[in-house]
């Protein structure tokens, strides 16, 4: 049968509005998971005192996520429609764990935001729709959970569906395109069967929204950007770089360039096989994860985060660059002199705030005058940053899926961003 098109999707939005329930029960009621399993967790529900947990259960395996009922790893599972093979990643919505839903966001195709009809719009609500735009999730389908709550009544829906669509149009989300869903995820009402408590609404239930997402664009028209991985010294084989193609198309027989490369200058190489999982391809595209066996690379050239692209469109390295970012998660505040980890692909490299060009309100993007040299947690700025040793990043506005990266400090997520514009260091 032919490979079905594989798609990320992200389940974000405040704790307790009932995400990993959501999540649970599609996956039972379309016939992912067995009755016995979904038996064990009901008891186990039952054991700990959370009767009613046992479907959101199925996404949280921790003991201690059983126990106090909060998400707080991402975790993963397949799901598999008529159509698509979807991973879904289950974010934690309680605010100690928003690095972990970055790092979903930021694999995500699309997403569905869980609110509470009883609760409507919350912090995390709005940290989570604004990081999504942010990470690039281009794709959005709204779950107004707990209609059980509200007696079921179409009002309610309204002014939820109201509040939580301004804002999205607020960041950016284009509302006409997003499909918003009355559902009762702990009953199973309108995930997989339709609700006879809900007539008044008539439009796709969760499973069929998700199977009318959109096929990621594969941006094969864009220049080649290949993120090293890994990088493998086989013998009678040589040096092999391996990872993900996110733009451009890479064949056999291609000449290539890898930047920065170890001494800081560009290393030229040729293409001989390209493989994925032992098989020789003709061409990789995005989203294909590949090893490259070239002609030129020597053993000390390449390293994870190093970019190949074709010499006719270099990889940019960047001098400094402009960036939009917003902090989350910072202990006190961020000025200028401030040196975090930044992560982008595949590379880690230490980077200086060296100027704030101006701070925005980040639920309406005005520009913010008062105290602008200093930024904290909730604050939105377009800053300067420079690298400490050379780095490839590219502009959201050019390459987008080589523009965005998180910023980490002590373990956690403090910011997350795109680069604007870049000052291309000469090479």
């Amino acid at each position: 049968m032919a490979e079905k098109t594989h798609i990320n999707l992200v389940f974000i939005g405040h704790v307790d509005h009932g995400k990993s329930t959501s999540v649970g029960r599609l996956m039972f009621d379309a016939g992912n998971i067995d009755e016995q399993t979904m038996r064990k967790l009901k008891d186990k529900a039952a054991q700990l005192g959370k009767a009613g947990f046992e479907f959101a259960y199925v996404m949280d395996n921790l003991k201690e996520e059983q126990e106090r009922g909060v998400t707080i790893d991402l975790a993963h599972k397949k799901f598999e429609t008529d159509k698509y093979y979807f991973t879904i990643i289950d974010a934690p919505g309680h605010k100690d764990f928003i690095k972990n839903m970055i790092t979903g966001a930021s694999q995500a195709d699309a997403a569905v935001l869980v609110v509470a009809a009883n609760d409507g719009i919350n912090a995390q609500t709005k940290e989570h729709v604004f990081l999504s735009k942010t990470l690039g999730v281009g794709q959005m389908i709204v779950a107004i959970n707990k209609m059980d709550l509200q007696d079921h009544a179409e009002a309610r829906f309204n002014t939820v569906k109201d509040e939580v669509g301004k804002l999205l149009a607020s960041v950016g989300f284009k509302v006409d395109e997003v499909t918003f869903i009355p559902v009762a995820s702990l009953h199973g009402e309108n995930i997989v069967n339709k609700s006879d408590k809900m007539p008044w609404y008539t439009g796709p239930v969760l499973l069929e929204a998700i199977n009318a997402l959109k096929e990621p664009e594969k941006p094969t028209d864009l220049p080649l950007r290949f993120p090293v991985q890994d990088v493998y010294n086989i013998t009678g084989i040589g040096v092999v770089p391996v990872g993900r193609v996110e733009t451009g198309v890479l064949k056999p027989g291609d000449k290539i360039v890898a930047v920065p490369g170890r001494e800081g200058k560009q290393i030229s190489a040729e293409v001989k096989t390209v493989e994925m999982h032992h098989e020789q391809l003709k061409q990789a595209i995005p989203g294909d994860n590949v090893g490259l066996s070239c002609k030129g690379f020597g053993k000390k050239d390449l390293a994870r985060g190093d970019v190949i692209g074709h010499p006719d469109s270099v990889p940019t390295v960047a001098d400094e660059f402009e960036a939009q970012i917003v902090v989350l998660n910072h202990p006190s505040v961020i000025t200028v002199g401030y040196t975090p980890v930044v992560h982008l692909h595949t590379a880690q490299v230490a980077m200086s705030f060296i100027e704030i060009v101006k701070k925005m309100d980040p639920k309406s993007g005005q520009e913010v005058t008062e105290n602008k040299d200093i930024l904290r947690n909730g604050d939105a700025a377009i800053v300067k940053l420079k690298p400490v040793q050379p780095v490839v990043i590219e502009e959201v506005g050019k390459i987008p899926q080589m523009s965005r990266f998180a910023i980490r400090d002590s373990g956690s997520t403090v910011a997350a961003g795109m680069a604007k514009s870049i000052k291309p260091k000469p090479m």
